[in-house]
This record gives C-alpha cells, sequence and structure tokens, in this order.
C-alpha cells in the first residue's frame, strides 16, 4: 500500500543545501508523502517538539553542528524515530557512528530519487507494523531495534536485530549465506562468510539451541527451542 492510499505518513528533511531540500520534498510529496523541509538543527529540533514525524532524513554535513550529533541529542531526548542519513561523507567512521546511535539506513549523494524512495518504504513498513515480540525471556522492539531482557535494554547492534529479524521471517525455512550478506551488507560493504559465522555465533549465545546450521546452505530460527533462560 502507498502512502497516498493510506494515512499520509510524515518525514522531516533536514538539509542545508535550499535547491536539493526543494528538489527532495517535491519528488516525495508526488510518492504521497507529507514532508516538512528545515535546513539547520536548532529548527528540527523545534519541530520535532510541536509535532510527530514518522520518519527523518538528515544531511550529516550541517552548519552549526553535525546532523550525526543532532540524531545524537534527539536519541538522547528519548526520541526514536527512524532515521536515514543522506551524507557526500565517504569515511566508514561516520557511517558506523551513525548506525551506532541508531540510524536505519544511509544514502550517499547524489542520492537516486527511486532508490530513495524504496529505503523509505522498507524502514517505514518495519516501523509502522512492527509490534514488540517475545521471544522466551527476550523481547525484540521494532522501535528500537534492540533486544530487552527483563525490561532491560541490550544493545546488540543493528546487525544482530536485523540477522534475528531475517530468520524469523522465514518461519522455519532456511535462509542462505547470500541472503544474510544481502541484508546485512550493503553493495559497497564487504561482507565474508567468516563475518556471517561472526553474527550468527553471538546470535547461538542469546538463544542456545535455537539457530540450526544447515551444512552448505544457511542457517534456520526454531523459535519453539529457545531456552527460558540467559
Amino acid at each position: 500500500m502507498s502512502p497516498s492510499e493510506s494515512v499520509r505518513q510524515e518525514i522531516l528533511l533536514l538539509e542545508d543545501d535550499a535547491l536539493f531540500a526543494e528538489t527532495l520534498a517535491d519528488f516525495l510529496e508526488e510518492e504521497g508523502y507529507g514532508v516538512e523541509v528545515v535546513h539547520d538543527p536548532q529548527s528540527a529540533f523545534e519541530r520535532t517538539y510541536e509535532r510527530h514525524f514518522d520518519l527523518y532524513l538528515f544531511d550529516i554535513n550541517l552548519p552549526f553542528q553535525s546532523g550525526l550529533e543532532t540524531f545524537r541529542q534527539l536519541r538522547d531526548s528519548g526520541d526514536r524515530t527512524p532515521l536515514i542519513f543522506l551524507t557526500s561523507r565517504m569515511d566508514r567512521e561516520s557511517l558506523l557512528e551513525g548506525f551506532g546511535i541508531g540510524a536505519e539506513d544511509y544514502l550517499r549523494k547524489p542520492v537516486d530519487l527511486e532508490e530513495l524512495s524504496a529505503r523509505i518504504r522498507a524502514v517505514l513498513r518495519r516501523f509502522s507494523c512492527g509490534e514488540e515480540r517475545q521471544l522466551g525471556r527476550y523481547v525484540m522492539d521494532p522501535r528500537s531495534r534492540d533486544l530487552l531482557f527483563e525490561g532491560k535494554t541490550l544493545k546488540v547492534g543493528r546487525k544482530i536485530y536485523d540477522l534475528l529479524e531475517l530468520l524469523l521471517s522465514r518461519e522455519g525455512r532456511v535462509v542462505t549465506q547470500e541472503e544474510i550478506r544481502q541484508r546485512l551488507w550493503r553493495n559497497e560493504e564487504e561482507a565474508s562468510e567468516g563475518a556471517v559465522r561472526v553474527y550468527i555465533t553471538r546470535l547461538k549465545k542469546l538463544f542456545p539451541g535455537a539457530v540450526e546450521n544447515v551444512r552448505g546452505v544457511g542457517y534456520r530460527f526454531h523459535p519453539a527451542r529457545i531456552e527460558d533462560s540467559r
């Protein structure tokens, strides 16, 4: 279902390039979204205090304060709105920092508008239809994309959460190594079988007995085998 066929979803776009911001806003409004544009972090803070948004699109390079720091302050204030970064930066450290704060995704400039639309739909779909899911003594929180254990947040990291979500979505069917690499790493990021095994091992420690190796193919998750102890 497209945004125009349901309740309109609202996006806050923080971008200091006025022409680029106008181009993005026009495109997204044609896609059926409501878009509010601000050009500096202070204006973004003011708008987030005044109203609810379904998604943030933040540039990283901004006047006065970076988009990374702006997003960090929103997270520290308890704001759990999903965010996609737009960036011309190529350094891995900035991207890792963004994901560490809790960003859902990023796109490098110049932005492909169709790809942006697809990424937005994917993020909003996860957050709009997601409900907390109980897994033994754990709870999956789709808004923060963290695991809760006895009410306490475990910072397991984006890739662990995405891997768990992928395995659960197959409802007991095998997930291949290639599917895992495509889900956890973007095209420009390197992913090896060893890296996949690292995350599988971490998931096995969280859910002993629930992750099955299917030799030469991939992995299968069995919720019924989750042990009721950590």
